[in-house]
């Protein structure tokens, strides 16, 4: 294999350098023990569960998939889509659950059912009567939830009574499980909670039936069935998500708030303090209300309303042990996290995240570098820096024991420290070293990092690639190396590769983020322009005559845009699963940005593509998976046919079997390669 496919070959076997890094943290109560998943190699895709100790910095592994099934891997097709809607890759143990003191956990494995004892490392499997999803533990240790075939069950560990709590009156309902845009757009994985005591459970039923059915095809495989999905688009009806408390005892109590103003359920969390807390959302998303329900019923314990949109913050809402209501929430141009009514944070303290809520308020923010992420420690009195080193930290903490991951630009992956000792990371150290500087350009003080091929001499202009996302809830340009690994590739390909966070993107505070309101493609296209054309009055070796782009989902869109409506600025452009007609893409993303489709339809026509397709006078490589379900493949094949119309050639890439995840090895390989050589040949 020559030199010049090693590095995605590499990228491609190792899923992006996933493979074989920690995950995955949990501290039990008293700081004694950590828990976490990885697999055993670099290319091992099987990840185990992991006992580590913070005093003597020695780990052990509690359970190997390798051991526990003697047939390949079999997903349900239930569960294939609850990972693709979480991005989850990697196989073997993907989530595991405690008990509240961290005795036991359990798993799911191809289906089954296991619990293992944690201080002895015994595993046991329970009989399960279906394809079992989201185990989770009772507080107490003494009862098993779980979902099968839209049913939630709880399993008595000691009698091994299996119940089922509720069932579904019909196919369409599920209990316990999260609906398509509470998964997709919302963080929401999951759709049960259990009781500090054990006794009830707070459970999400979800009814499908109003929302419309689509189906994805297998044209490689023409016997196949096409798979019918419930796909809520832009403009037409969601799922129903009403929630009940379920007692063990077989009591059934309804949850009831107005689902009529408020049809989204956020976030659900049953915490110490024994009062549930829910978080519900307008359907225009510009009012959320915060629910307790106690014995008396379901109190407002917060209202709070936004002209353009409030964001779902990870972590929030939650209460603090003593009872004060945590949540975040733009104030003063600031994403501040406020306690009990009161901002804990100053101005220009972006939150991103709220990662546990004990005496103090651990969270994740950006200050005045939104390519670094840093851990806080937040009191009503004073906010304390956990991590000072220059990158993007994540943390995990139980007790007075502090799980701290951090990725830079002087190291590849993460590294994840407890105290004094480091959990080792098996990731394969890739083949290539970014040599990436990050700028600040333009007016807007656009954030850009750019990588020139690693043999660069000074004063030769190249031809300029462009490789962002360049929309809301993602970030590229990051003060860690693994982000610009594979631009650093394309780099060394022979090009000026420019990577450009725009208006819309995390980490700047709201304005930043409100300001891609009803106008993606003049807000987002304007930036990447911007900044190519600032970075190039730097004096950097850019040839502006020969400019391409490329991009995934939100990326892929902006490629084509680019081409579409800027031929002056862009000569090529790759866009690889883009959405072309936003009422093609679902509900709670879609309206969040552009409104609702029969409100705004002059919104919708302005940022959609399709009309656009006769102004196309660049090459234009499309890129599908068939299999997508995400951005389903009619986005490309609209596009492709109103190009065909208009008599305007394009290429157009379909990857059968392929959903909108990273696909397999091969294919991802030869994509790259592909690209590459699409470009050189456009850009000459």
């Amino acid at each position: 294999m020559g030199n010049e496919t090693s590095f995605p070959r590499q990228q491609a076997r190792t899923q992006r350098f996933t493979l074989g890094a920690p995950r995955n943290f949990t501290v039990a109560p008293d700081g004694d023990r950590v828990y976490f998943l990885r697999t055993a190699a670099a290319t091992s895709r099987a990840n185990g569960l992991w006992a580590f100790d913070p005093a003597t910095g020695t780990e052990r592994l509690l359970a190997d998939p390798n051991d526990l099934l003697t047939d390949p891997e079999d997903l349900s097709p239930e569960e294939r889509a609850r990972r693709e809607r979480s991005r989850e890759q990697a196989a073997g143990i993907v989530a595991y659950a405690t008990d509240a003191d961290f005795r036991q956990a359990v798993f799911a494995l191809s289906g089954r059912l296991f619990v293992v004892e944690l201080a002895t490392g015994a595993v046991r499997e329970l009989p399960v009567p279906g394809s079992v999803l989201d185990p989770r533990l009772d507080p107490t240790g003494r009862r098993v939830g779980y979902v099968t075939g839209g049913a939630l069950h709880v399993v008595d560990l000691e009698t091994g009574e299996d119940r089922v709590l509720a069932s579904p009156e019909h196919p369409d309902v599920t209990w316990g499980l999260a609906e398509f845009v509470a998964a997709e757009e919302m963080g929401r994985y999951r759709g049960y909670w259990f009781s500090p005591d054990g006794e009830h459970v707070l459970v999400a039923r979800a009814d499908n039936s109003p929302v419309t059915r689509w189906h994805i095809a297998d044209p490689a495989n023409p016997a196949t069935p096409a798979a019918e999905i419930a796909y809520p688009a832009a403009g037409t009806p969601n799922a129903v998500v009403e929630v009940f408390i379920l007692g063990l005892d077989g009591t059934r109590t309804p949850v009831t708030w107005d689902n009529e103003t408020f049809p989204y359920l956020n976030t659900a969390s049953w915490s110490a303090n024994g009062r549930p807390l829910l978080q519900v959302q307008t359907r225009d998303q510009r009012r959320v209300q915060v629910l307790a329900v106690g014995a008396d019923g379901v109190e407002v314990v917060a209202d709070d309303t936004d002209p353009v949109w409030l964001e779902i913050v990870p972590g929030a809402p939650a209460w603090t042990p003593d009872g004060k209501l945590v949540r975040v929430l733009p104030v003063d141009g600031a994403n501040r996290l406020v306690v009990d009514g009161t901002p804990w944070t100053p101005d220009g303290f972006q939150v991103r995240s709220v990662v546990e809520v004990g005496e103090d308020v651990l969270v994740t923010a950006s200050t005045d570098d939104p390519t670094q992420v840093h851990v806080y420690r937040v009191t009503a009195d004073e906010v304390v820096a956990l991590t000072t080193e220059p990158g993007v930290h994540a943390a995990a903490r139980g007790g007075d024991t502090l799980v701290l991951s951090w990725s830079g630009l002087d190291h590849f992956g993460a590294k994840v420290s407890v105290g004094a000792h480091e959990i080792a990371s098996h990731a394969e150290t890739p083949v290539l070293t970014p040599d990436v500087r990050l700028l600040t350009v333009g007016e807007r003080g656009l954030r850009a990092a750019l990588l020139f091929p690693r043999d660069h001499v000074k004063g030769t202009r190249l031809p300029v690639l462009l490789d962002p996302y360049g929309g809301p809830h993602a970030q590229r340009v990051l003060s860690a190396r693994n982000a610009y690994l594979a631009s650093q590739w394309l780099a060394d390909q022979g090009f000026a590769v420019l990577v450009v966070d725009g208006r819309g993107t995390p980490g700047r505070g709201p304005e930043w983020e409100r300001s891609i309101a009803f106008d993606f493609a003049g807000a987002t296209l304007e930036d990447q322009v911007d900044a190519l054309q600032a970075v190039a009055a730097r004096g950097e070796d850019l040839d502006l005559s020969r400019v391409g782009i490329r991009g995934w989902s939100y990326g892929g869109y902006l490629s084509a845009l680019a081409v579409l409506r800027r031929p002056d600025v862009f000569h090529a452009g790759i866009a690889g699963a883009p959405v072309t007609d936003w009422r093609l893409y679902d509900t709670h993303y879609t309206e969040r940005y552009l409104g609702h489709p029969d409100e705004k339809p002059e919104v919708y026509d302005a940022n959609s593509l399709i009309d656009d397709a006769p102004k196309l006078e660049r090459p234009l490589m499309i890129v599908h998976g068939l299999a997508d379900d995400n951005v389903v493949a009619a986005h490309t094949l609209r596009l492709s046919s109103a190009l065909l119309a208009a008599g305007r050639p394009h290429t157009v890439l379909p990857l059968s079997g392929v959903t909108h995840m990273t696909p397999q090895e091969q294919v991802a390989e030869n994509l790259l390669l592909l690209q590459v050589d699409f470009l050189k040949k456009s850009l000459g």
